[in-house]
């Protein structure tokens, strides 16, 4: 059974668990109908089952490679990459004066999400362009607007993000290029960056790099980074490409998973750049690309957790052994536990994109704050669910699984990097219990009474789930009454799990609700409540340990010396 992108599921959530309704309401999205809504899907879905994800495996067997330094892509992709730009995806969400469609951010991560599913390697270099117009359309002067972001709305070019360097990975502020102005407006920049995500591209007509780098006069740390965008081919005066800028791909990264996508070693020699954004501002540039790149990097996850559903669900089926493995008690535990998860996770990337739109149509700081909020959550748990739903995969398939031909280790290889993705997981649950707390917790306690109130609403038709619901959700209060309390240390100690919980309890709240439809909503919602939901009392009990075991134990201790 080939993949089959989850419109209809999606569809349901953004119609009973996560209204997209209340954004279509607004003046700003008025265009996002229920008709187009599902036309959207529906071609979405036809694309990613028909074309994209035909070159899964492909891109997997046969890689991206340098020759004579020019990346070549994987047979096949250019084709599909050219039915992705004709038919606008790339600008879903881009601004219309620029040749987008405008349309909501939930649509775009639903669509992200099921071209993930498809085939991750080829939907990085959407994905990456994506972000870089949501930079370039806040930060960029006028001139710099017009000249990329019809180009990379429209799929001819192509953005990178340049931020990793070999002594500059999470700490972002030890980056060590250097940008030097030339006092006609450009600057050369200089330098080596790493881990690059389609650092170049053989189908497009130029690759557009966003770069971080330090002017001369620049302070240490993060305060003291530009942003500059460099170009593969500099432009004419007409704005086309012309002659090549002197940069380069020294090599591409040999991968544990994602091979289809090239993941190059840049080598900046006094390219030729253009400021974005204000001199020592970079990072807040980089930022508005970066929380983009965090919740479409949560859709991946997502995206890879369905499609080890379905290789699992068929393998199952299938299966004859003692009868057919799907009437074994713990195939099926597995396979109800993947989908309870995978369910959840969806809920809560689209709840995040769904307050992201509200706060861009409506100004409102609360929707701000709350999008902020779960962004972190929606990162963590997306990419956390895809790597355990992709390892239980391996494992329904049994040894077959870990024999590269059936194809369910490769979900697993790919997946696993997300977690790494724009700033780890770790960093995602730091950020969530610093930076995100940091209003007192005025955001998560209106999101925890939501929970609660929703739960009295169900009290009626649902008990025994209500009560579980209601009672883990005081529970967190309780663990985020202690954060608040604590030290920073002791807070980033149990931060992880602090965030787990926090998925858990979200996620059940959204089954609770799918659970009022009955039948097998209402079964999975008994999965995920009964058997995953009380996971967060020992994750809040580690949650609330502090840091005191850690610190105790010597380094030496730590390393084995």
């Amino acid at each position: 059974m080939p993949y089959r992108a989850p419109a209809d599921e999606i569809r349901f959530i953004l119609d009973k668990i996560v209204p997209i309704a209340p954004v279509a309401a607004t003046e700003r999205f008025a265009e996002a109908t229920p008709d187009l809504i599902d036309a959207m899907l529906g071609e979405a879905a036809r694309l990613c089952d028909e074309v994209v994800a035909p070159l899964n495996r492909p891109g997997d067997l046969t890689p991206a490679r340098l020759e004579n330094g020019v990346v070549r892509s994987t047979p096949g992709y250019a084709e599909a990459y050219a039915k992705i730009a004709e038919g606008g995806w790339i600008g879903t969400a881009a601004p219309v004066e620029y040749g987008g469609m405008g349309l909501p951010q939930t649509l775009n991560m639903a669509v992200q999400e099921m071209m993930s599913g498809a085939c991750i390697s080829l939907q990085l270099c959407p994905l990456l362009t994506q972000g870089q117009i949501e930079a370039l359309e806040h930060h960029a002067s006028d001139a710099i607007r017009d000249l990329y972001l019809p180009k990379l709305i429209s799929g001819e070019w192509s953005g990178t993000m340049n931020l990793t360097e070999p002594q500059a990975g999470s700490d972002v502020g030890a980056v060590r290029t250097k940008a030097e102005p030339r006092g006609d407006g450009t600057y050369a920049i200089t330098g080596q960056k790493i881990f690059i995500t389609w650092g170049d591209c053989d189908f497009v007509g130029n690759v557009c790099h966003l770069v971080l780098a330090r002017l001369p006069d620049a302070p240490a740390g993060t305060r003291g980074i530009s942003l500059f965008m460099v170009p593969k081919l500099l432009l004419d005066a007409d704005g086309n490409p012309g002659a090549a800028n002197t940069l380069r791909v020294v090599s591409l990264e040999h991968k544990l998973g994602i091979h289809g996508s090239p993941t190059c070693v840049m080598a900046f020699e006094g390219a030729t750049g253009w400021m974005v954004g204000e001199p020592h501002k970079g990072m807040a540039a980089m930022f508005t690309m970066m929380n983009n790149a965090r919740l479409g990097v949560g859709m991946q996850g997502i995206g890879l957790a369905e499609a080890a559903c379905q290789k699992a669900a068929e393998y199952a089926r299938d299966r004859a052994q003692m009868g057919q493995i799907l009437g074994h008690p713990d195939v099926r535990r597995m396979l109800a536990t993947m989908r309870a998860e995978t369910f959840a996770a969806r809920a809560i990337g689209l709840a995040c994109a769904v307050a992201l739109d509200m706060a861009r149509a409506t100004g409102a700081k609360e929707w701000a704050d709350r999008a902020a909020f779960l962004t972190p959550i929606a990162k963590a748990y997306g990419t956390d669910t895809g790597i355990r739903v992709a390892e239980t995969g391996v494992q329904i398939h049994g040894g077959m699984g870990f024999i590269e031909e059936t194809g369910a280790a490769q979900y697993y290889r790919d997946v696993r990097i997300t977690a790494i993705y724009e700033g780890t997981n770790g960093i995602q649950a730091m950020d969530l219990v610093g930076r995100k707390l940091a209003d007192g917790g005025d955001a998560a306690f209106r999101v925890l009474e939501e929970v609660e109130t929703a739960a009295e609403a169900t009290r009626a038709t649902c008990p025994d789930l209500t009560e579980a619901v209601w009672s883990a959700a005081e529970t967190l209060r309780e663990a985020t009454e202690w954060m608040l309390a604590q030290e920073p240390r002791d807070r980033f100690a149990g931060a992880v799990p602090y965030l787990r919980a926090f998925a858990l309890v979200l996620g059940a709240h959204y089954h609770l609700k799918a659970a009022l439809v009955g039948g097998a909503r209402r079964a999975l919602a008994e999965v995920f409540i009964r058997r995953i939901l009380p996971q967060h009392t020992a994750l809040l009990a580690e949650a609330r340990e502090g840091a005191g075991a850690l610190y105790a134990l010597a380094d030496g201790d730590l390393v084995g010396e």
